[in-house]
Parts: structure tokens; C-alpha cells; sequence
């Protein structure tokens, strides 16, 4: 079921995608050449618990999933495209690293992602997080009153597909609210003008992924969470919570 925020609802989720961003962004801050993955999701846990908020990613178990997910941030390298699982890798010079991080607050969800290079970028690393990011822009101002999720998904398709980048099939965003995943399914692809019509009060998470090779398959690892391209290529994965609302798009997940 689809369900519609009040007001008060959406500024209660509000200061949970604050968190969110926060923990991010300390997470960029420390994110440097030699620090590990599990180092960078002890940073994200104490934003979090110092905020008097509860990862949404520590211990979640989806279906597809054989074991819970072990961390409060997934953090994934270069191929990686999503749900990496933070080890003991050590950041390297030129590493493309996106990281996604959700938390409960006061009983309601935020989700947001980001794409970032450590140290100097190699040839076409930023134009992939740049592109994945006007995706995601895009996406966002489709997000209006009278709208059609089919929107939102040509929106993205369409940005990556102008770039040659690939699109992981199957996964893409999704509503949220009381719990990190409700209806509906946001795809990464759509139609204009077809699907659910948007109304004042739908929040979803949005989250465009493109991988530079082209290739819309992936591999999935034997931890069965993290995803990385066929051919090796590198990916870029960004996120925010938004809100339709009657005065336009209203991003939940900022500072």
C-alpha cells in the first residue's frame, strides 16, 4: 500500500534524512587514502547514535539476503556498485567510493546515498559521478503534483542512457516512511506520463546507478549483498529522500 504523509509526518521525517546527511558528510570528511571501510562505518555509527537516532541498515535481512547486513553504512569500491559490505580495505589513491547510509529517528526513515573520488580521480570517474548526479537532479524536479512515477524512472534512464552508462536491472529506489522500503517500487527506467499518479505527501527514495561499461547485468558477491559490474567497469550510486509536495519537490535528506 501507497501511503500518503501529513505535513507534520514529512517535517518528523525531515530530521531524520538530517542525520542521514550528516553521517555522510562525516563520512566524506574522513574518508582519505588508508583509512578502512570499517573505520568509515565507526564514523557513520557515532554520528548516528550521538544523534539519538538507529541505523535502518545494521542487522536488516531482505529476502534476497542469506545472512543480515553487518554495518550502518554500505560502502562500495570502484566495481562495486551497491551494498558492499565495509571490511578492512584500505582506501587507495584513485578509488571511487559510494557509500549509502539509512536511520530510524523518532520512528521514521531517511535514505540517501553519495559518490565521491579519494585522492586524484582517474579519466572519467567525475563525469560518472556528475552524470549520476544530474539523474538524480532530474528525477527529483519530476517529483510534482499531478506527476506520473513513469517520470521519474525516464528521468533517470534517460541521463544515463545519453552517457552510454549501463543500469543495474532490477534495482532502483523506493517509498518510505515508517519503514526504510515501502510501495512503491521506484525503477531506474519508465515511461513518461505512465504509472502511479504523484500526490502531495508521497515520499520516495530515489537512487540512480550507472555503471561507465555500459552493461545493465551485475555480479553479485558470496557475501549476497554487495553488487558489482560484469565487466569490471566502475559505478556510481546516489540517493536522496524527496517529498512531493504542492510547492514542488521537497528533499528530506540534506544537512
Amino acid at each position: 500500500m501507497v501511503e500518503i504523509k501529513t505535513v507534520a509526518e514529512l517535517d518528523a521525517m525531515r530530521e531524520a534524512g538530517r542525520v542521514v546527511a550528516l553521517a555522510l558528510e562525516a563520512v566524506r570528511e574522513h574518508a582519505r587514502v588508508g583509512v578502512s571501510l570499517l573505520e568509515l562505518d565507526e564514523v557513520a555509527a557515532a554520528v548516528i547514535s550521538g544523534a539519538g537516532a538507529k541505523s535502518a541498515f545494521l542487522g536488516y535481512k531482505p529476502g534476497f539476503a542469506p545472512t543480515p547486513f553487518p554495518a550502518v553504512i554500505c560502502a562500495s569500491v570502484n566495481d562495486v556498485i551497491v551494498h558492499g559490505i565495509p571490511d578492512g580495505y584500505r582506501l587507495r589513491p584513485g578509488d571511487l567510493l559510494s557509500v549509502d547510509c539509512g536511520v530510524y529517528l523518532e520512528g521514521w526513515a531517511g535514505d540517501a546515498a553519495i559518490s565521491f573520488v579519494v585522492g586524484p580521480p582517474r579519466p572519467g570517474d567525475l563525469e560518472l559521478i556528475a552524470v549520476t548526479g544530474a539523474a538524480l537532479g532530474a528525477a527529483i524536479a519530476a517529483c510534482v503534483p499531478g506527476g506520473r512515477l513513469g517520470d521519474i524512472g525516464h528521468a533517470v534512464h534517460a541521463a544515463g542512457r545519453a552517457a552510454g552508462y549501463g543500469i543495474p536491472e532490477d534495482f532502483g529506489g523506493h517509498g518510505i516512511g515508517r519503514a526504510m522500503h515501502e510501495d512503491p517500487h521506484v525503477p531506474n527506467r519508465g515511461r513518461a506520463g505512465r504509472g502511479l499518479v504523484l500526490r502531495p505527501g508521497l515520499v520516495l527514495a530515489i537512487e540512480p546507478m550507472f555503471v561507465a561499461g555500459g552493461g545493465d547485468g551485475y555480479l553479485t558477491a558470496p557475501d549476497g549483498w554487495a553488487l558489482s559490474s560484469v565487466d569490471g567497469s566502475r559505478a556510481a550510486h546516489v540517493e536522496h529522500t524527496v517529498a512531493v509536495t504542492a510547492d514542488g519537490p521537497r528533499v528530506l535528506t540534506l544537512p
